[in-house]
């Protein structure tokens, strides 16, 4: 194993931070794996696993095991680790800038017209050199924030994984995975072995997150380039919401870690047999599908249906009580599906999301992620 430790920008005299990666297996492999946890800071199991999966990893490499170079970043956002405000942990956003620590990184989509003029007709030669423009883009890239240093910082460990996996974890949830229509096939056996009971696609949910920088310009290119000049999907990618953010167990990390490694396993990323499929608890559905759930008025916030129910139309999800009136708004499913994410507070504002059921059918456009 190979520690890294990459210096951020300073935002201030006196003060520094540095992104931590953790580097095993052969670099000459020909694969590789790139592996992230808490992107938003505050997503404690995800962190927890990704420490139980360094340990299986190193034991693992010590045997000689590692098929493919496999990089390991723990926690991708040390900025938001120190976002601890009066008592609260807030990891989500930027206090400096209010940005979203999940949003709007650098893009490679321009880089389209470049390839149209240097790609020729083998897969294998095209692929390396889209990840030399790649590469290009990202040394010409200056941040001007330490928000911005840590987002390059995190695309320059990235930007050439074959497989790029985004660990989080949701407010209250079950395991659920978001990935690409076109990457599905690829990560169907993981969404198995982590028991998954939601997985939601889309090609291009709008929110430019970590996972579709990755995957996007691959299908960009695919639709766009002639045939003589053929490219593959040279980056698949995935983020995982290992459950709710109280969900953080021993028992539970560790679950979630030897489900990575059978994946691992089964993409021969680790030498060995890999573990029988389990079933698929739910097909998958489309990211557009999924009816968002916002509160019409503000109140206390009951819930009527747990997570992972199987919910009908009709179904009532949520009370909201007022205190003064005691008028009760009850918001019922209008979407037949998985009740897979609900909001952890018990007393919301107007406008405040509640929650999310999967659905079958597409009803929403534009961009699909919360903020």
């Amino acid at each position: 194993m190979k520690k890294q430790s990459i210096p951020l920008l300073s935002p201030a005299i006196g003060t520094h931070r540095e992104l931590v990666s953790f580097h095993f297996g052969p670099t000459d492999s020909g694969q590789k794996i790139y592996l992230q946890s808490t992107l938003h800071a505050d997503e404690t199991p995800a962190m927890l696993t990704t420490v139980l999966l360094k340990r299986r990893l190193l034991e693992l490499e010590a045997q000689g095991a590692l098929a493919a170079e496999i990089v390991v970043v723990p926690v991708a956002n040390p900025v938001g680790l120190g976002q601890y405000v009066l008592g609260q942990f807030l990891g989500r956003f930027d206090l400096g800038s209010g940005k979203n620590f999940n949003r709007h990184f650098l893009q490679f989509t321009r880089l389209l017209e470049r390839a149209k003029g240097t790609l020729g007709p083998d897969v294998a030669a095209n692929r390396q050199l889209v990840r030399q423009l790649i590469s290009e883009q990202l040394e010409q890239h200056k941040p001007l924030t330490e928000f911005e240093s840590l987002q390059l910082a995190l695309l320059k460990l990235s930007f050439d994984a074959d497989v790029v996996i985004d660990l989080h974890c949701s407010l209250e949830a079950v395991m659920h995975v978001y990935t690409s229509e076109s990457a599905w096939s690829d990560f169907e056996p993981l969404a198995r072995y982590l028991g998954s009971r939601a997985s939601l696609l889309a090609t291009d949910s709008g929110g430019e997150a970590f996972d579709e920088t990755h995957s996007l310009l691959w299908w960009q290119l695919q639709q766009n380039l002639p045939a003589h000049q053929p490219v593959d999907n040279g980056a698949i990618a995935v983020t995982v919401e290992c459950r709710g953010q109280r969900d953080v167990s021993y028992a539970v990390a560790q679950q979630d870690a030897d489900a990575l490694i059978d994946y691992l396993t089964y993409r021969k990323a680790i030498r060995g047999e890999a573990k029988p499929l389990p079933e698929l608890l739910t097909p998958a559905t489309p990211l557009a599908g999924s009816e968002q759930f916002y509160a019409p008025v503000s109140g206390i916030l009951v819930h009527r249906a747990n997570i992972g129910d199987t919910i009908r139309v009709g179904d009532p999800l949520f009370d909201i009580v007022d205190p003064l009136t005691d008028e009760t708004t009850t918001i019922s499913s209008k979407t037949e599906g998985i009740f897979y994410m609900r909001r952890a507070i018990r007393f919301v504002t107007a406008g405040a999301p509640l929650g999310r059921v999967t659905g079958t059918r597409a009803v929403r456009t534009g961009v699909l992620l919360g903020a």
